[in-house]
C-alpha cells in the first residue's frame, strides 16, 4: 500500500471517529435541556467513549501534516502502546475520572486495532531498492576516474559560459557528457556549493560504488 491510499484510508476512519463524537455530544446536549431526560447517564457515557475513541485520531491527523502518513503512523502507535503499558491504574474517589481513564484506554486499544493492518500493509510493500544495471567498460572507467583521480567540474575557458573537467592528479580526465550521464543516473554528484572557477568536485554516490564493486 503507497502512502497517499494509506492517508485516505485513515482520513476515513478518523472522520468516522469525529463524527461519532460529534453525533454523541448532540444527544447529550439535546438531553441536558430535556427536564427529566431517560437515559442521561447512557448520553455521558457516550460521549466520554467517543472522545476516547476520536483524540488518537485526531493527534495523528495533526502529525500526518507535520510530518508525512508513514512516519506518523509509526509514532502515534508508538505513543498509544506507550501509554497502555504505563497508563496508571489506580482508582480516583471521582466515578466520573475513573470512567474517562477507563475510556481513554478503551480508546487507544481501538485506535491500535483499527490501524493494524494499515500499518502491516506499509511495511510489507515498502519498495525495494532499484536493481543496479550492468555497465560498461566506458561506463566503469569514468566511475574509477571520478573515484580516483579527484575530478572537477571547472569553467571553459570560452564566452558561452561551457564547463570542462579536470582531474586534480593531471591525468587525462572523462569528457563532461559521460561525467553527466553518470550523475543523471545517480552514480555519481557534484558540489555546486563550490564556484565552477575554483572547481565543483564530483563524487560518487552509494550506489556508484555499488556499480562499481558489482
Amino acid at each position: 500500500m503507497d502512502a497517499v491510499t494509506a492517508l485516505n484510508r485513515l482520513t476515513a476512519r478518523a472522520e468516522r471517529a469525529f463524527e461519532q463524537e460529534a453525533a454523541a455530544r448532540q444527544r447529550l446536549t439535546g438531553a441536558l435541556v430535556t427536564p427529566q431526560a431517560p437515559h442521561l447517564d447512557g448520553a455521558m457515557e457516550a460521549v466520554l467513549n467517543t472522545a476516547a475513541i476520536a483524540k488518537p485520531w485526531a493527534l495523528l491527523m495533526r502529525r500526518v501534516e507535520k510530518i508525512g502518513v508513514i512516519d506518523a503512523l509509526a509514532a502515534q502507535r508508538e505513543e498509544a502502546m506507550e501509554q497502555l503499558l504505563w497508563f496508571g491504574h489506580g482508582m480516583s474517589t471521582s466515578q466520573v475520572t475513573n470512567a474517562k481513564n477507563a475510556a481513554d484506554l478503551d480508546g487507544l486499544r481501538k485506535f491500535i486495532t483499527r490501524t493494524d493492518s494499515i500499518a502491516d500493509d506499509i511495511d510489507e510493500e515498502t519498495p525495494a531498492p532499484a536493481p543496479i544495471p550492468e555497465l560498461f567498460e566506458v561506463e566503469r572507467n569514468t566511475l574509477r576516474a571520478i573515484r580516483d583521480t579527484g575530478l572537477v567540474f571547472k569553467k571553459a575557458h570560452v564566452l558561452d559560459g561551457g564547463i570542462r573537467t579536470e582531474n586534480r592528479e593531471g591525468t587525462i580526465a572523462p569528457a563532461v557528457d559521460r561525467v553527466q550521464w553518470v550523475i543523471r543516473k545517480g552514480y555519481a554528484v557534484v558540489d555546486t556549493s563550490a564556484g565552477l572557477s575554483d572547481g565543483q568536485a564530483v563524487t560518487l554516490t552509494a550506489r556508484g560504488e555499488a556499480a562499481l564493486a558489482g
